[in-house]
């Protein structure tokens, strides 16, 4: 068995490096800097595992103003010591992805201008960076606290080429660990990603894609464009018809503690980005350190419960985390 883990652990290292390989340099200046103002500060440690949390009441209503005393923490169903938690104060680390594949070349004009105004939803000490995708990964801006770079990066996109999806949340999962960490400040962490068919592209498999995101805690809000036949596809939504790509757009999304969304179109896709938008601004950034001390690469599960709310809370986050291995 270790020698199959060794093995397949190479391999997941042969296609990281093509994937990599995959991507086109950047060539925009970041425009940021350490930003903590009058933020918290926690001193995390590797063993530290954070979370982000949107709650809802029963009629889907975000719930704002929970006090720590509300919320448990269960990892494999044992209750863990909440060792910091903080309100939606917490500033946030946005990778914007947009398929720039040639299917998108009649709706990118409608996209860039919803993209670019889901930028306003961003607050001081937040930073976004911009990737479109086709059959390449090409990082336009990275993070940065500078809104008009933001946007002009999206007004940049062009479209051409296949569909490289999953190469494309990789891509922007590594490039949150070169982000400065700014002296230990906790700092939430999401990627937004619109696609609108099937992976053509990658190299990297749904699985393998997957893993990663676990691994690296980051909330992956996914939308799934719908805008060529509205109709057909409002009526198969109706009858509860996803197809293979919805379905991953929403196991992604599910997995990490997003949401998916599917607009059909332009006004859609701009409450999705504004929905998002109010979502990331309510969010609880909880983290804990585990009472597990095993550390075997394993799969831990992990639930978040909200008491003391008239009428109930519905808490979401991601279902859980790999443990590093020693």
């Amino acid at each position: 068995m270790a020698n199959r883990g060794m093995r397949n652990h190479g391999a997941m290292g042969f296609v990281a490096s093509a994937v990599l390989a995959m991507t086109l340099p950047v060539a925009a200046s970041d425009g940021s800097g350490p930003d903590t103002g009058n933020r918290s500060t926690f001193k995390s440690g590797v063993d530290v595992v954070s979370l982000s949390v949107t709650v809802l009441d029963p009629k889907a209503q975000l719930l704002a103003n929970l006090a720590r005393e509300q919320f448990s923490v269960f990892e494999d169903g044992v209750r863990q010591d909440i060792a910091y938690f903080e309100t939606s104060t917490v500033p946030l680390d946005l990778a914007l992805l947009i398929d720039t594949s040639v299917s998108m070349e009649p709706k990118l004009a409608f996209v860039q201008q919803a993209a670019a105004g889901f930028v306003d939803a961003l607050r001081e000490g937040d930073r976004a960076s911009v990737f479109s995708f086709n059959s390449y990964v090409r990082p336009l801006q990275p993070f940065t606290t500078d809104r008009d770079l933001v946007r002009q990066a999206i007004r940049n996109t062009t479209a051409a080429g296949g569909t490289a999806l999953y190469n494309a949340v990789y891509v922007a999962l590594r490039a949150f660990a070169k982000v400065p960490v700014d002296d230990g400040q906790v700092r939430r962490r999401a990627i937004v990603v619109l696609t609108d068919g099937e992976d053509t592209a990658s190299v990297l498999s749904f699985d393998d894609m997957l893993a990663e995101a676990k691994r690296a805690g980051v909330t992956i809000y996914t939308i799934g464009l719908h805008a060529d036949s509205p109709s057909i596809y409002a009526a198969q939504r109706a009858r509860g018809y996803f197809s293979e790509a919805d379905f991953a757009m929403k196991q992604i999304a599910g997995e990490t503690g997003a949401k998916a969304f599917f607009p059909t179109c332009q006004r859609e896709l701009a409450a999705a980005y504004a929905e998002i938008g109010r979502e990331l601004a309510s969010q609880y950034a909880i983290g804990y350190v585990s009472r597990n001390p095993v550390r075997n690469g394993a799969f831990r599960r992990v639930i978040v419960r909200v008491t003391d709310v008239p009428g109930g809370a519905s808490p979401r986050t991601r279902t859980g985390y790999l443990a590093a291995a020693n």
